[in-house]
C-alpha cells in the first residue's frame, strides 16, 4: 500500500527540521524549571552592578546564584525595570543585556557566559589546589549542569555537556555536588586533586508531579486512588498501541490483547464491569486533556501515563468518569533548551504462537479413508506468511526562552501474519509554546494529523476471522485448486468454504484520517491565580470498501454475480473548557481552589451502500457499484445517518493540607447530557471528598529511620454512565415495511421506543480506603487499596405490554450491580551499585461482582435473569452465558455432563441433582447449570529491569488466574457426529472421562466438558539493550535492542491462547472465528543528536 508518496514524506521531514533554525534565539539559551515559576520578582535598578541584582532575586525567591568571580568581572552594571516578573522573563532580561546564561537546579542557579564553559575560580585566601572531576549518573552517562560549590561560600561551578568540572578549591575545604532529582553529595578536597562521582538519583520524592483532573498534584499531596507511569518504566520495545505500555504496570488495570490483528487495539477494564449494556463500558481517555483514544498517538510520543481509579479522583469527570480515567501526556519541550534530535525504529517478523493440534493429512486418511479427496493441504500455512513491520519515529524539540516546540513524526509499516492483513499508517504531531508579558502569559498550540490504511476481508472491517475457522476445519486431503486452476470448493456443504479462495476472491481497503487541533491561553493576572482556556477541535473521516467476485463462494451458491459495498462516516468533536485555579500557601497551611466549564459537542454522519449483480469483476466493484443490477431491480442496500450530541459540565475542586500532615480534597461536578433529552433527570450532580493523613509527619514516627513517608488515605465519590445512544428516554419512530394506500405501494413509520421521562444517569458510588509508602530512603515503595463499588439504575431494556405503550420494550433504570477488590502495588530496587542495579514492580488485584437486582420500583422483570451470549456446534447455537441476580457477571449456563457410560455417551446431571444417562436426558432448558465463570478472580503482574554497566535487561510478566474458558474448538473438533468431511483435533480419538471415545451417536452440545481451566501466566516482553555514550560529535547515546513480545504462556488450557475479551456479558468464550495471536521478534535502534 502507498498510503503517502515519498515527495510528501521528504516535504514534511524538510519543513519539521527547518523549524529549528528559524526559531533559534539570538542569545544564549537559559534552562529554568517550572517549579519557581510562580515566584513574582519586582526589580527596578539603574546602572547597577549585576551581583546585587542577584542579591535582590535570592532576597525575594529564596534561589541562590552561584559563579565565577572572573566571569561577572566582565559584566557591566545594567538597568532594569520589572513589576510582578517571573523568574523566566527577568532572567531572560538579564541574559539580553549581559549574555549570561543560567541553568538551575534545584533552589540553586548557576551562572556562566556564553555557552557552559569550564573556568577556574580563584580563592585567594588560603592556599588553594586544582581539582578537576567528572560527574556521571548510575547508568554512566554524564550529568550536565551539576552544581559544584565550596561549602558554605557562593564560589563554585558547573559541570559542562560532558559532566566534567575544574575548580580551585583550599585544601582543607568541603565540595558540595548537587542536581535536581539527585542526593546531595559532600567529598572533602584534602589530598585530592580529582573527584570523580556517581550521583544517585532521589527515590523519595514526593515533591513529584502527578497529572490528575484538570491540573496536577504533588505526589506527596495525592489522597485518591492514582497510579502514575513514566516513561522510563513503560514496556520496552515493540509494542501496538499506548496500551502496552503499562500492560501488567497498574494494579486493577486489565489490558487484553486477545488477537493479532495489525488494526485491532487493546482491550482495556478497570475494577470490573460496571454495567449490564445499557451504557459505555470504556475508561475515558484524554491526551493532554482532549478525548481520545490509545492509538491516537504513537506510543514513541509519550511521556507519562497517569491512570484514575477511583471515585473521588474521577467525580470531577462526571458521567464519563465511572469506568476510571486515563490520562495520557504527550512529550513536550522542557523549557528553553538547545536543540535535540531523536530517532527511534525498529523492524520486527512474527509467527503464530500456540497452533490448534489438528489432524495432518495421512492422519485424516487413516481415520477417515472414504474422504480421501487426494491433497495434502496444510491450511492454516496457505493462509499465512512470515510478515515484516517496520516503525520510524523522529522528534525534534528546542526553542528560546520564550517560545519552545516540539514536533514527530511517526510511520508505521505493518504485515498481520494472515496474508492481506496490513496495515499503514503516517502521523505527525507538533506543539507550539509561547510566553509573553514576563511570563503572565502563555499560549499553546498543536496539531496532530494521522493517516492510516488497511486492506479489507470483511465488509466495512479489517481481516475476516471465519477464514480462520475455515481453515481449521477444512479436510486436509482437499487440493487447493481443481485440474483446470479453479478453486477446489464444496458449494453445497453449509459453511464449507476454501479459505484461501475466500482471500483472494474478495478485495477492499479501509482508509482513516484523523486531523486534531487543540489550543490554549494560560494567564496569570495576579500572583497564585492562574486562568485558562482550552479549545480542540477534531476530525475524524473513514471511507471503506469492498467486494466479493463472481468467484467468491457467496457469489456461487446465493446467484448474486458478485457483492459490493462502499460507505462513509465522518465525526467531528468541538471541546471549550474554562478554568480559574487559585493556589495559596500561608505558613504551614496550604490550599487551592478550581472553578471551570465544559462544553464537548460530538457530530456524526455515516452513509452506506450496498449492490450486487455484476457482469464481470473488472467493470463493477466498489469502485463502479452502481453497475450492479440489484440497483435497478429495487434490491440494493441504501442508508445514511445523523446524530449529534453534547455534554455540558460545570466543576470545582478544593484541595487544603496543613503542615503538610492533613490533607483534604473535595469536588463536585453538575453536568448535562443531550442523550437524555426529552427526560427530567438532563442534568445530575456528582460529589466526592478524600482524606489523607500523612503519618510519617507525626512526632511519634520521627525516631524511626525505616519508613520514609506512610500515607492513609479514604475517599468516597459519585460518577454517572451516560447511556449508549442517544434520546433513550424519547418516542421515536422509525420506517417500517409497505402498506398499499390508494393504489400504492407506501413506506410506513412505525414506533421505534417507548417515551420514559425518568429515565437517568447510571449512578456508581465507590469507596476507597489506601495506603501509600515508601521505606529505606526511596529504595522500596507500594499502595495498597480496597474499595467497593455500588452501581445503581442500571440502564435496562424492559419488556412492557402493548397497549398502552406503542413499541414493546422501554429503556429504564432498575438494576443495581456491586463490585469490590483490592490492589497492591509493590516497587523496590534489590540491588543498587555503579555497575549493577536491578528494580522490580510486582501487582496484584481482585475483583469480583455481583449482580443485586434486575428490577426497580416502577419497571420490573419477567424473571430475576436473562440469558446471552452464543455457544455455536455444527451449524446450531444456543445460549452460552446467564446474568442472573445474586450472581456473578460472566456465569455460563448449560448441561453438566459427570461422565461417560460403557458406550462413551454422557451422563448429565439434571435439576434436582441426579445423574441421568444420555438416551433418557431430555435437554430440557430447566436442566441447565452454572458451569463455569469467564471473569479472571485476580490478576498479577512481575515486572524487572536490570543494568549491567552499559547492557540493559528488561522483563515483563502477567497472568490472571481463577477463571475458566469455553473451548469451542474442542466443542466442534472433537465430536465424531459432525460430517466427516470436516478435520478434527488430534485429541478426537481420546477417552472421555479417561474411559472410552465418544460416541458417534452423540449429537454435538455445548455442555460442561468443553469448559477448561482458563489460568495463565506470560512472560510478555523480553528486551536486552546495549547503549554507547557519546559517539563521535553529534551523537550523545545510541542504544541498540533485541526484544521478543508474546515470548511465553504458561497454562493449562488446551486453545491457543487463554486471553481472550474481557468487556461485555459473555467473557471467557473462546470463539473459532479469529485472528491467533503472535509471537514477535524485534531488533530497534535509538539514537540521541
Amino acid at each position: 500500500m502507498n498510503l503517502i508518496s515519498k515527495k510528501q514524506i521528504i516535504i514534511v521531514i524538510s519543513a519539521i527540521m527547518l523549524f529549528p533554525l528559524f526559531s533559534s534565539p539570538a542569545y544564549a539559551n537559559n534552562i529554568i524549571y517550572e517549579k519557581y515559576q510562580d515566584k513574582r520578582i519586582t526589580l527596578k535598578h539603574a546602572n547597577t552592578p549585576i551581583k546585587s541584582i542577584f542579591a535582590s532575586i535570592t532576597s525575594q525567591t529564596g534561589l541562590k546564584f552561584i559563579f565565577e568571580e572572573s566571569v561577572l568581572e566582565k559584566v557591566k552594571n545594567i538597568s532594569i525595570d520589572i513589576k510582578n516578573g517571573t523568574l523566566n522573563g527577568v532572567l531572560d532580561e538579564i541574559s539580553k543585556q549581559t549574555g549570561l546564561v543560567f541553568r538551575q537546579n534545584d533552589n540553586t542557579i548557576a551562572v556562566s557566559m556564553g555557552t557552559i564553559q569550564q573556568q577556574t575560580v580563584q580563592v585567594a585566601s588560603r592556599q588553594t589546589g586544582k581539582i578537576s572531576g567528572t560527574i556521571l549518573d548510575i547508568s554512566n552517562e554524564p550529568l550536565i549542569g551539576v552544581s559544584v560549590t565550596i561549602k558554605g561560600t557562593t564560589k563554585g561551578t558547573i559541570t559542562d555537556e560532558d559532566g566534567k568540572f575544574h575548580l580551585e578549591v583550599p585544601e582543607n575545604d568541603i565540595l558540595v555536588f548537587s542536581y535536581i532529582g539527585y542526593e546531595t553529595q559532600e567529598v572533602s578536597v584534602k589530598g585530592k586533586s580529582a573527584i570523580n562521582l556517581t550521583l544517585i538519583e532521589n527515590l523519595n520524592d514526593l515533591n513529584e508531579v502527578v497529572v490528575i483532573g484538570y491540573g496536577t498534584q504533588r505526589k506527596g499531596d495525592i489522597t485518591s486512588s492514582v497510579a502514575s507511569v513514566k516513561s522510563e518504566n513503560f514496556t520496552k520495545g515493540a509494542v501496538k498501541d499506548v496500551g502496552q505500555l503499562i500492560q501488567g504496570k497498574v494494579a486493577g488495570l486489565a489490558i487484553s490483547n486477545p488477537n493479532g490483528d495489525p488494526t485491532g487495539g487493546t482491550q482495556i477494564q478497570l475494577r470490573g464491569n460496571n454495567s449490564i449494556g445499557g451504557a459505555n463500558t470504556n475508561p475515558l481517555i484524554l491526551i493532554d486533556g482532549i478525548p481520545g483514544s490509545l492509538s491516537t498517538v504513537a506510543p514513541e510520543d509519550v511521556e507519562s501515563i497517569d491512570v484514575l481509579k477511583d471515585g473521588s479522583a474521577a467525580a470531577i469527570y462526571g458521567t464519563r468518569g465511572t469506568n476510571g480515567v486515563i490520562l495520557i501526556t504527550t512529550k513536550r519541550a522542557q523549557g528553553a533548551q538547545i536543540n535535540t534530535v531523536e530517532y527511534n525504529g525498529y523492524i520486527s517478523t512474527s509467527k503464530i504462537a500456540n497452533k490448534l493440534d489438528m489432524l495432518s493429512a495421512s492422519e485424516f486418511r487413516e481415520l477417515y479413508p472414504t474422504e480421501d479427496h487426494g491433497g495434502d493441504t496444510d491450511w492454516l500455512d496457505e493462509i499465512t506468511r512470515t510478515p515484516l513491520t517496520h516503525v520510524h519515529n523522529l522528534s525534534l524539540q528546542g526553542g528560546t526562552a520564550s517560545t519552545n516546540y516540539i514536533a514527530n513524526i511517526n510511520y508505521t509499516s505493518q504485515e498481520g501474519i494472515m496474508k492481506k492483513s496490513d496495515s499503514e499508517t503516517f502521523q505527525g504531531r507538533i506543539q507550539v509554546s509561547h510566553r509573553m508579558f514576563d511570563d503572565k502569559l502563555q499560549l499553546r498550540f498543536g496539531i496532530l494529523g494521522k493517516k492510516n490504511q488497511f486492506a479489507s476481508t470483511n465488509n466495512a472491517g479489517s481481516w475476516n476471522g471465519y477464514t480462520y475457522r475455515q481453515a481449521t476445519l477444512h479436510n486436509p486431503t482437499d487440493p487447493v485448486r481443481n485440474a483446470d486452476g479453479s478453486w477446489y470448493e464444496n458449494v453445497n456443504k453449509f459453511e464449507y468454504e476454501n479459505p484461501l479462495a475466500r482471500l483472494y476472491e474478495c478485495y477492499g481497503n479501509v482508509k482513516n484520517t484523523d486531523i486534531r487541533f487543540n489550543g490554549s491561553i494560560i494567564y496569570n493576572p495576579i500572583k497564585d491565580l492562574t486562568l485558562s482556556a482550552v479549545m480542540s477541535y477534531n476530525r475524524q473521516n473513514r471511507n471503506h470498501g469492498y467486494s466479493e467476485t463472481r468467484n467468491h463462494i457467496s457469489a456461487l451458491r446465493d446467484g448474486l454475480a458478485g457483492w459490493s459495498s462502499v460507505g462513509a462516516y465522518t465525526q467531528m468533536e468541538k471541546l471549550v473548557e474554562l478554568t480559574a485555579q487559585y493556589n495559596k500557601q500561608i505558613n504551614v497551611h496550604k490550599f487551592s481552589v478550581l472553578g471551570g466549564y465544559s462544553y464537548n459537542e460530538t457530530d456524526f454522519e455515516d452513509m452506506y451502500f450496498s449492490n450486487y449483480g455484476f457482469q464481470d469483476d473488472y467493470m463493477g466493484g466498489w469502485h463502479n457499484i452502481g453497475a450492479g443490477s440489484a440497483l435497478k431491480n429495487g434490491l440494493a442496500d441504501a442508508s445514511s445517518t445523523k446524530k449529534t450530541s453534547n455534554l455540558i459540565g460545570f466543576f470545582g475542586r478544593a484541595t487544603y493540607s496543613y503542615m503538610d500532615k492533613y490533607l483534604l480534597m473535595a469536588s463536585l461536578r453538575y453536568e448535562g447530557a443531550s442523550q437524555l433529552w426529552g427526560t427530567d433527570n438532563e442534568w445530575g450532580a456528582f460529589p466526592s471528598v478524600s482524606l489523607g493523613w500523612r503519618i510519617t509527619q507525626e512526632a511519634f514516627m520521627k525516631d524511626q529511620n525505616i519508613l520514609d513517608d506512610l500515607k492513609l488515605r479514604i475517599g468516597y465519590g459519585v460518577t454517572g454512565s451516560q447511556p449508549s445512544n442517544g434520546f433513550m428516554g424519547t418516542a421515536m419512530v422509525k420506517y417500517g415495511g409497505y402498506a398499499y394506500v390508494n393504489g400504492k405501494w407506501v413506506k410506513t413509520v412505525v414506533p421505534a421506543s417507548n417515551a420514559n421521562p425518568d429515565l437517568k444517569w447510571e449512578e456508581k458510588k465507590e469507596t476507597n480506603i489506601g495506603i501509600d509508602f515508601t521505606a529505606l530512603k526511596g529504595r522500596f515503595s507500594g499502595a495498597i487499596d480496597v474499595y467497593n463499588r455500588e452501581v445503581d439504575g442500571l440502564l435496562f431494556e424492559y419488556a412492557v405490554p402493548t397497549p398502552p405503550n406503542l413499541y414493546p420494550k422501554t429503556w429504564a433504570n432498575g438494576g443495581k450491580l456491586q463490585n469490590r477488590g483490592m490492589e497492591l502495588l509493590l516497587s523496590g530496587i534489590p540491588l543498587m551499585s555503579k555497575d549493577f542495579e536491578w528494580n522490580t514492580t510486582v501487582t496484584f488485584s481482585t475483583n469480583s461482582n455481583k449482580l443485586k437486582s434486575l428490577s426497580g420500583s416502577v419497571f420490573k422483570t419477567e424473571y430475576d435473569y436473562f440469558d446471552t451470549g452464543t455457544a455455536e456446534y455444527s451449524g446450531q447455537v444456543t445460549g452460552s452465558h446467564r446474568v442472573q441476580v445474586g450472581e456473578k457477571i460472566g456465569n455460563f449456563y448449560g448441561f453438566k455432563v459427570v461422565d461417560v457410560d460403557d458406550e462413551g455417551k454422557w451422563i448429565y446431571l439434571d435439576r434436582d441433582g441426579n445423574r441421568v444417562p444420555y438416551d433418557d436426558f431430555t435437554h430440557a432448558p430447566e436442566d441447565k447449570h452454572m458451569i463455569g465463570n469467564g471473569v479472571p478472580t485476580w490478576y498479577g503482574g512481575w515486572n524487572n529491569s536490570f543494568r549491567y554497566k552499559s547492557f540493559d535487561l528488561n522483563i515483563t510478566m502477567r497472568g490472571a488466574f481463577g477463571f475458566q474458558i469455553i473451548n469451542a474448538a474442542r466443542m466442534n473438533y472433537e465430536n465424531t457426529k459432525n460430517s466427516r468431511v470436516e478435520n478434527r483435533l488430534k485429541s478426537v480419538t481420546d477417552k472421555v472421562f479417561g474411559k472410552t471415545q465418544l460416541s458417534k451417536s452423540v449429537e454435538p452440545e455445548f455442555n460442561s466438558y468443553y469448559i477448561e481451566n482458563g489460568d495463565y501466566w506470560k512472560i510478555d516482553n523480553i528486551t536486552l539493550g546495549y547503549t554507547f555514550n557519546n559517539i563521535g560529535k553529534y551523537i550523545k547515546s545510541l542504544r541498540v535492542y533485541g526484544s521478543v513480545l508474546n515470548a511465553l504462556t504458561i497454562t493449562g488450557y488446551k486453545g491457543i491462547d487463554p486471553e481472550l475479551e474481557i468487556n461485555g456479558l459473555t467473557p471467557g468464550y473462546d470463539s473459532r472465528d479469529r485472528y491467533p495471536t503472535v509471537r514477535s521478534f524485534t531488533l530497534g535502534v535509538g539514537v540521541k543528536f
